[in-house]
């Protein structure tokens, strides 16, 4: 089979950085589901996994962690899926990822593709519409006031791919107040039509235009991206008592400061149940078939922006050097072999 891998990580303006190459097309057992995969969509985890993750001596590493797609075979062990049933997904970060043409990937991890979208605009969901989804109703429970505190939440990277689900996520389900950061009129305007009721520009300080809003301290902070610049800030404007998640990588983590408002700190990883097998694993199958239906009933939409043909190494490479710009806006997705 067709599939998209390096030997040696690294930059990606190297040759050799992402590389087209055959693979022998894997066979489903017990749980598993073999997908033909159809669309795909690039994430952050990929471009630090290849600028990393070497895989041992003389093998490929395959990246790739939302796949659309057509159940072609299913393990002895399935039960909520069929061949032909087309399904979406983000997989598991410790078995090789979805740029390929086949793909194997545990059926409670799974969920079946939105109805109304395209192949390529369903791609753009999964991993992201996980993070937001464990995040906002599993981590920071939004659901449950903060005593005191403005019922508003802070989306620092709003136009970024988990920004951009989150945004829509927080409207249809819940009556919080968003504001959402951006910095150029284009991605300004992006958050805005996702349904941001304020935006505030993370180039400059935050918390002076968090107070100009008139809202009071916002009893939660959800930060995508560039959480070492803006930490002293949030801690000064989160309400006591609030809640603060991140889900990107800062070298160093100095929490004390939050001591003193009793702010909790949640860090999400949405691969931690696939990863660590959890006994609630099952749960993202759930949520992506909640995400699918909220899409088919018009209440949220796909945050894919760009869509590449075909899914080979020349077009990845591409996308991966547009998200590490730092200029990304919601999804770059890529469809068909």
């Amino acid at each position: 089979m067709k599939a998209i891998g390096y030997q040696s990580p690294g930059a990606i303006d190297r040759a050799d950085a992402l590389v087209d190459i055959e693979l022998p097309r894997p066979v489903a057992t017990g749980r598993d589901l073999l997908v033909a995969v159809e669309a795909v969509s690039v994430n952050p985890v990929d471009t630090k996994v290849r600028r990393s993750a070497a895989p041992p001596e003389g093998e490929w590493k395959v990246l790739g962690w939302d796949a659309v797609g057509r159940v072609v075979a299913t393990g002895e062990a399935v039960t909520g899926f069929a061949p032909g049933d087309a399904v979406f997904y983000a997989g598991s970060i410790a078995r090789p990822g979805a740029n390929s043409e086949f793909h194997l990937v545990d059926e409670r991890i799974v969920g079946p593709k939105p109805a109304t979208l395209s192949k390529a605009e369903a791609a753009a969901l999964p991993l992201t519409a996980l993070t937001a989804w464990e995040m906002l109703f599993d981590r920071l429970d939004v659901a449950r006031p903060v005593p005191g505190a403005a019922k508003a939440i802070l989306v620092v990277g709003g136009a970024g791919g988990v920004g951009s689900i989150a945004i829509q996520l927080l409207r249809a389900l819940t009556d919080l107040t968003v504001i959402a950061t951006a910095s150029r009129p284009e991605t300004r305007g992006w958050v805005r039509d996702l349904g941001a009721h304020h935006v505030v520009d993370h180039a400059r300080p935050l918390a002076e235009q968090v107070a100009a809003l008139g809202l009071g301290a916002p009893a939660f902070v959800f930060s995508t991206t560039e959480t070492h610049r803006h930490l002293g800030e949030i801690v000064e404007f989160i309400a006591p008592q609030g809640r603060f998640g991140l889900i990107d990588d800062p070298a160093s983590l100095d929490v004390l400061p939050f001591k003193r408002k009793a702010v909790s700190i949640h860090w999400e990883l949405m691969f931690t149940r696939s990863l660590f097998e959890t006994s609630d694993m099952d749960e993202q199958g759930r949520i992506l078939a909640k995400v699918a239906r909220l899409v088919d009933e018009g209440r949220i939409r796909t945050t894919a922006t760009e869509s590449l043909t075909p899914i080979d190494a020349a077009n990845l490479k591409r996308a991966h050097a547009v998200l590490e710009s730092g200029k990304a806006r919601g999804k770059i997705v890529l469809e068909g072999f």
